[in-house]
């Protein structure tokens, strides 16, 4: 009986039962070696297509298999997949194929893995899909996040993903993406990049029933950006951000902010310690928030040794 052409459903089952990689290759090769052959008959016979076809299911088929290995060599048989799909013009086969491959070498080769999804994100994007492509442009910012550490890149991508979804009209999506870029640009001390979008997505958050209780982190955040720069900026910004969001007043973090501000005016660092303290008794800080606070302790710190 024959499951695929050339594969006896016997193998099939070989391969179906296999649990360890030692066991599973020789199978895999098979159905590799079997498809390339059919790949080789295409390229001499013009009526080749149903034959590319199942290339291309032996192809998914090995690297399903190897995925259930544990073996993410898997990639390179997606990836054959999605070219063989291409010259058949199925763009979106491929695309998914690319997918596919990418997810596969996502910890075995980041950089392999990106290069796959930046092809299936042209193809999303030539079919006019932008948010899938947007979806894939965050996977590859992650990717940059955590396997390579390129932070930079990992901003570009995000952005990328911000203007499709915009484009689209998904703007929740777009500001998601658009924080995780505040998030870094702050941290890289781009504090007039992150300050525009953090009141960006603050005064977009704060006109939303459902969105208005984020408001005030977000203008939090985008003054202690304001407070890295200059304390007088960071006074005037709460200013602003209170006539604009009469609510941020009352809210725990505007009034931090006033005792910070206080504490730097007299140049007290074991105020500003004790003010921080509090709130972190009730409202526990995140790492980014901690390193803004250090950086503006600091500043006080370094003005009382040039008073000395």
């Amino acid at each position: 009986m024959l499951f695929y052409v050339g594969v006896t459903y016997k193998e099939y089952v070989l391969v179906q039962n296999c649990q360890h990689t030692h066991r599973i290759l020789p199978y895999s090769r098979m159905i590799n070696d079997k498809s390339k052959m059919l790949q080789d008959s295409v390229a001499s016979h013009p009526w080749g297509s149903s034959k590319m076809e199942e290339a291309c299911d032996l192809y998914v088929r090995a690297a399903n298999m190897y995925k259930m290995a544990k073996n993410w060599s898997a990639g390179n048989a997606f990836s054959q997949a999605a070219h063989l799909h291409l010259q058949m013009q199925s763009k979106h086969d491929a695309a998914t194929n690319f997918i596919d491959a990418g997810n596969a070498f996502k910890k075995a080769d980041p950089q392999e893995a990106i290069n796959c999804l930046n092809r299936a994100i042209e193809i999303y994007t030539d079919m006019g899909r932008f948010t899938i492509a947007a979806k894939h442009h965050i996977t590859i910012a992650e990717i940059y996040e955590t396997e390579l550490v390129d932070i930079d890149k990992a901003i570009a991508h995000y952005e990328q993903a911000a203007d499709y979804y915009k484009g689209e009209e998904s703007t929740s999506s777009a500001n998601k993406c658009l924080l995780k870029v505040a998030t870094y640009a702050a941290q890289l001390e781009q504090y007039q990049k992150a300050i525009e979008i953090y009141e960006q997505v603050g005064t977009h958050a704060m006109d939303s029933t459902l969105l208005k209780y984020s408001a005030k982190d977000h203008f939090f955040k985008a003054a202690l950006c304001h407070f890295c720069v200059d304390m007088l900026n960071a006074k005037l910004a709460v200013q602003k951000y209170e006539e604009m969001f009469p609510a941020f007043s009352d809210s725990r973090e505007c009034k931090l902010l006033k005792k910070l501000l206080d504490a730097y005016e007299e140049q007290n660092v074991d105020a500003y310690t004790d003010s921080v303290k509090e709130f972190d008794t009730i409202s526990r800080l995140d790492q980014w928030l901690t390193t803004m606070l250090l950086r503006i302790k600091k500043t006080i710190q370094d003005d009382e040794n040039d008073l000395r």
